[in-house]
């Protein structure tokens, strides 16, 4: 077991989270380095040496390790970090194992990476608190803007979504107050960009203007209809 490690990213006034992810391949290496990029104290795991020496200058701590081996786990201070990432791969009998290793290490938040149904439903009935499909949430994501429906497309859960839309031609020069989005469409516009310009919350007095771009929040039904307003 081999551990490479580099001087944490802090912020002044920010609580860093200690963060392990388990499995460096893209998506855990993606998320990792989102994490440290963010203030966040994180430990890189991978069997892969080479993929540990690759990311020993970027991550807090890297580490070489088995993370089916439960002593493995002890001696790495698993059990102190608040939560835990399993971004493992192909290997299912891994991922599955490891997961079920650290629900036993009493880690609060644990996080897993599942890619099937299946292997999903055995992470979810092990206890795991949040399942991820990368795939096929970026799938979803995709369809919507390829369809040309929304800029972009959040599921928060599975019948509340955000969406990034441009404003409808016919709520030209109006404000929100006179529109009355959320009781006549059942949703509520957030944020709104002028072009390129940064995201502002909104408020009633908003005017908005064709060609800005909303931040809109609802249940999936009445945004879907929103986001094909003319």
């Amino acid at each position: 077991m081999k551990t490479l490690t580099n001087k944490p990213t802090r912020k002044r006034g920010f609580h860093a989270a200690n963060v392990a992810v388990i499995g460096l391949g893209r998506f855990g290496s993606a998320l990792a380095l989102e994490l440290v990029s963010s203030g966040h104290q994180v430990l890189g795991i991978d069997f892969d040496e080479k993929v540990v020496q690759s990311l020993s200058g970027d991550l807090t701590h890297v580490v070489s390790a088995d993370t089916t081996d439960e002593e493995t786990l002890k001696e790495l201070g698993l059990a102190d970090m608040d939560s835990a990432v399993v971004a493992i791969g192909a290997d299912l009998e891994s991922s599955i194992l490891t997961a079920s290793l650290l629900l036993q290490l009493g880690i609060k938040q644990v996080w897993a990476k599942a890619n099937s149904t299946a292997h999903g439903k055995i992470l979810r009935q092990l206890g795991v608190h949040h399942v991820i499909f990368p795939e096929y949430e970026m799938g979803r994501r995709v369809a919507h803007q390829v369809s040309g429906e929304s800029l972009d497309y959040v599921h928060i859960d599975e019948d509340f979504v955000m969406v990034k839309v441009q404003c409808p031609p016919s709520f030209d020069g109006r404000d929100l107050a006179d529109l009355k989005i959320r009781s006549t469409y059942g949703v509520t516009v957030v944020a709104y960009s002028h072009g390129d310009s940064n995201y502002t919350p909104a408020f009633p007095e908003t005017v908005l203007h064709a060609g800005d771009h909303l931040v809109v929040a609802g249940r999936k039904k009445p945004l879907d209809e929103f986001c094909q307003l003319d």
